[in-house]
C-alpha cells in the first residue's frame, strides 16, 4: 500500500512538474513572441517614419526646385519696378486705398532718328495701336535719342502728367541682345547695373513701371517677314531663307541675338512652308558661312536673304548688301516698318500686360 501511495505521489508530482514546465515554456514562448512582434512593429514603424520623412524631404526638395524654376521663368518675363517700396502690410493697405485711383499707361520706346520719315513710321504704328486699345488708356511714343522733346524722360513725364500711376514701357527693338534695350532697362530701374557701360542718365519715374520685352522670336513678327517675302518667293517648299540682323561683338548680347533670330527663322519656315531657314549677324564672315551651310544642307534650294531691321536705312541698303556681295542668294530688301502687324504687336503686348494687372489685383 505504501509503495502504491508513493507511486501515486511520484506520478502526481511528476505530472504537476511537467504541467508547470509546460506552462513556463508556453509563457516564455508567448513572451518571446510578443517581444518579437513588438520589435517587428517598432522596426516597421521606424521604417515607415523614415520612409515618410524621406518622402516628405524629397517632395519638399522637388517643390523647392519647381518653385525655383517657376521664379526663373517669371524672371525672364516683363520686369515690374516699384518706386518707393514700403513694408508689405503698409503696401497692402496703400494698394487697397489707391486701387480705385490706379491708371495704366503705355510708353513705346524706340531708338530715334534725325530722318522725319523714320520717326513718322514709328508714330503711325503707335497711333494704330492706340486706336485699338481702350480709349481711356494713354499710349505715348518716346525715343532713346535724336528726337528732341520726345525722349524717354519726356514720355514718362507726359504720362504721369495725365495721372498715370502704372506704366508699361515697351521697347520697340528687334532683340533683347540690343545694348540699347539693356541700357534703357537700367535707366528705368529694371536692374541695378547695365551689362555694359552707358552714358544714358537714369530716368525719373514716380509711377510703378513694368519693363517689357522687345520683339525677339515673336510669331507675329514672323508673319511680317512672310508678308515681306511674298513678292520674292516663288515656291517656298524649294526655297531657304536667311534672316540677317544687326548683332553685337559682345558675347552675352551676341548669344541673345543669335538665339532670338534663329527662333524667328524657324517660325518663319514653319508658317511660310520654306524648306529651311537660318540666321546670320553682321560679323564679317558670318553671313557667308551661314549661306554655305544652307547650300550644303539644301543643294537644290533657291536662297533668299531677308534683313530684320525696324526700318529701312543704311543697314538694309548698304551694310547687308555688302555682306551678300558675290553670294548666290536673292536679297529681299525690306524692313519691319511700315506694316500693320507692328501696331498689332504693340496692342498684343499691352493687352497682355493689362490682363496681368487685372489678374494680380485683389479687387
Amino acid at each position: 500500500m505504501e509503495d502504491r501511495a508513493n507511486g501515486v505521489q511520484e506520478q502526481l508530482a511528476s505530472g504537476m512538474q511537467d504541467r508547470a514546465n509546460d506552462a513556463q515554456e508556453r509563457l516564455a514562448s508567448g513572451m518571446q513572441d510578443r517581444a518579437n512582434d513588438a520589435q517587428e512593429r517598432l522596426a516597421n514603424g521606424l521604417q515607415d517614419r523614415a520612409s515618410g520623412a524621406q518622402e516628405r524631404l524629397a517632395n519638399g526638395l522637388q517643390d523647392r526646385a519647381s518653385g525655383a524654376q517657376e521664379q526663373l521663368a517669371n524672371g525672364m518675363q516683363d520686369q515690374v519696378i516699384e518706386k518707393g517700396a514700403v513694408p508689405s502690410a503698409a503696401r497692402d493697405r496703400a494698394d487697397r486705398e489707391a486701387s480705385a485711383e490706379m491708371r495704366p499707361g503705355v510708353l513705346v520706346i524706340s531708338h530715334g532718328s534725325r530722318e522725319p520719315g523714320w520717326v513718322a513710321q514709328v508714330e503711325e504704328a503707335v497711333a494704330e495701336a492706340r486706336s485699338k486699345l481702350p480709349a481711356d488708356l494713354p499710349v505715348a511714343a518716346s525715343y532713346l535719342e535724336l528726337v528732341e522733346g520726345r525722349l524717354i524722360q519726356d514720355g514718362v513725364r507726359a504720362l504721369e502728367a495725365q495721372g498715370v500711376t502704372d506704366i508699361y514701357a515697351l521697347p520697340l527693338f528687334v532683340s533683347s541682345g540690343s545694348t540699347h534695350v539693356d541700357e534703357i532697362g537700367w535707366a528705368l530701374g529694371a536692374y541695378a547695373e547695365p551689362r555694359r557701360e552707358t552714358d544714358l542718365e537714369p530716368v525719373e519715374v514716380m509711377a510703378r513701371l513694368t519693363y517689357g520685352q522687345p520683339i525677339g522670336s515673336d510669331p507675329q513678327i514672323a508673319r511680317v517677314l512672310a508678308d515681306k517675302l511674298g513678292a520674292r518667293s516663288r515656291e517656298p517648299a524649294a526655297e531657304c531663307v536667311l534672316l540677317i540682323g544687326h548683332g553685337s561683338d559682345e558675347p552675352w548680347f551676341y548669344e541673345a541675338w543669335r538665339r532670338e533670330l534663329e527662333g524667328l527663322a524657324a517660325e518663319l519656315a514653319r508658317i511660310g512652308g520654306f524648306a529651311g531657314a537660318d540666321a546670320a549677324l553682321l560679323r564679317p564672315d558670318e553671313t557667308a558661312a551661314r549661306i554655305a551651310g544652307l547650300r550644303e544642307r539644301y543643294p537644290q534650294a533657291r536662297l533668299l536673304a531677308v534683313p530684320v531691321f525696324l526700318s529701312e536705312g543704311y543697314f538694309t541698303s548698304s551694310a547687308v548688301p555688302g555682306r551678300l556681295a558675290g553670294q548666290d542668294i536673292d536679297y529681299a530688301e525690306s524692313a519691319l516698318l511700315p506694316h500693320p502687324q507692328i501696331g498689332e504687336w504693340i496692342v498684343h503686348r499691352a493687352r497682355a500686360w493689362l490682363e496681368t494687372r487685372e489678374a494680380a489685383s485683389p479687387f
